[in-house]
């Protein structure tokens, strides 16, 4: 055994507290009741935030990209381009910065073909250093803006990482499925480790720190049918306006994680998964200053299906509805918020990308005004990028 796996389990701990106990409901938390029939309720988006647009600029081709903004700094916009591989550098105005390509097999490459690199980008603005992560590597791979490769960052054993977010500036903050003991292809489900994983990881070498565990009270979102097992992807880790929210649907259960490392449940879901069927699972949650956001779906025979459910509840009253989320600069749109893509870095908001086809349609259709009509008026949905609505909560 080396001697990661002897930090691990030394400083791992475990946390069955949450809003199952003995099968109950803890009803001192504030809970979402999914099998209510909440009413829909139109929320302004400037009600609760500030809006600014934001249009990435494309110099020339090298900077028209398919794909999304992956990661926000004070002064940064990273982007990934699904097309080309390439990471696109912006300012926070939308200038290119700068850009790089390192697509590939090789040692000092991140991974390409089928695999995607989706939320695990990263950058370190101080020490310009950008981590790279595809969802089936075994490492984070480092450069810094320019493309020069700086080192390999190997991650813990049997993991499969889903979420990651910078925790300080000596280590990661990770969500890792853990796979130990479990195969794919004719497992055993009684194999499968029942609980779910956060790692502290040094952004040096990858070294475990520390690590976290949630039980899952034996619920296990996972189904073998036949040879093969079916098991839905859930993120289980975003940044809140205290902290981090860390989901364990099959307890039902958010926690609060703060910088102390306090832990606490700070909301629930009824009824409990182990008495639905099928079940409806509860997975992400934002904090956006008076309201908070989240999202449930349907899980049939191991399949997520096209049952998804957007509610907000407004802290002050504690009333739940489902989302119907407006932005007076463009009317007859609505949007959903997801907990999970409610923040970045530097301030807690939201980055919600905006087709600029549909929104030069609209504009046709005068149905933008503002700030939003004057910057779509400038472009040409054949030449240029998308256009980000960043949200800053009040």
């Amino acid at each position: 055994m080396g001697l990661k796996s002897v930090q691990y389990l030394l400083l791992t701990a475990t946390v069955a507290v949450g809003c199952t106990s003995n099968g109950r409901m803890n009803d001192e938390l504030p809970f979402i009741d999914v099998g209510k029939n909440y009413p829909e309720k139109e929320l302004s988006i400037t009600d609760f935030a500030d809006v600014t647009y934001v249009h990435l600029s494309a110099e020339n081709d090298d900077y028209l990209y398919k794909g999304r903004i992956q990661y926000v700094t004070k002064n940064t916009l990273v982007v990934y381009d699904s097309a080309s591989g390439s990471i696109l550098f912006f300012s926070r105005d939308g200038t290119p910065k700068s850009r790089f390509n390192r697509l590939g097999q090789g040692a000092q490459d991140y991974l390409s073909s089928s695999t995607r690199i989706s939320t695990r980008i990263l950058y370190d603005e101080d020490s310009d250093e950008v981590y790279v992560c595809s969802d089936v590597a075994d490492c984070m791979q480092v450069y810094s803006s320019t493309g020069e490769y700086k080192r390999k960052v190997i991650l813990p054993q049997y993991t499969k990482v889903f979420s990651i977010v910078s925790f300080d500036s000596q280590s990661f903050f990770m969500f890792s499925e853990n796979f130990h003991g479990f195969a794919f292809n004719g497992g055993d489900l009684r194999d499968f480790i029942p609980y779910t994983t956060y790692y502290w990881i040094s952004k040096t070498d990858g070294e475990v720190l520390d690590s976290l565990k949630l039980v899952s009270n034996e619920i296990r979102l996972i189904i073998k049918k036949d040879d093969f097992v079916i098991k839905p992807t859930l993120e289980r880790l975003s940044k809140g306006m205290d902290g981090y929210f860390l989901f364990n649907p099959e307890t039902d259960t958010v926690y609060l994680y703060k910088k102390d490392k306090s832990l606490s449940p700070v909301f629930c879901k009824k009824p409990l998964l182990r008495d639905q069927d099928p079940m409806v699972v509860f997975f992400n949650m934002g904090d956006a200053s008076k309201y908070q956001f989240f999202t449930t779906f349907t899980l049939l025979d191991g399949i997520v299906n096209d049952n998804f459910r957007y509610y907000y509840r407004d802290k002050e009253t504690g009333e739940v509805f489902r989302q119907k989320i407006i932005l007076p600069d463009y009317m007859g749109k609505d949007f959903s918020f997801i907990g999970t893509g409610l923040s970045y870095e530097e301030e807690n908001g939201a980055v919600i990308e905006m087709d600029l086809f549909q929104l030069k349609q609209a504009y046709d259709e005068n149905r933008l005004s503002g700030k939003l009509k004057e910057l779509v008026a400038t472009l040409n949905e054949n030449e240029d990028n998308n256009v980000f609505m960043f949200v800053h909560f009040k």
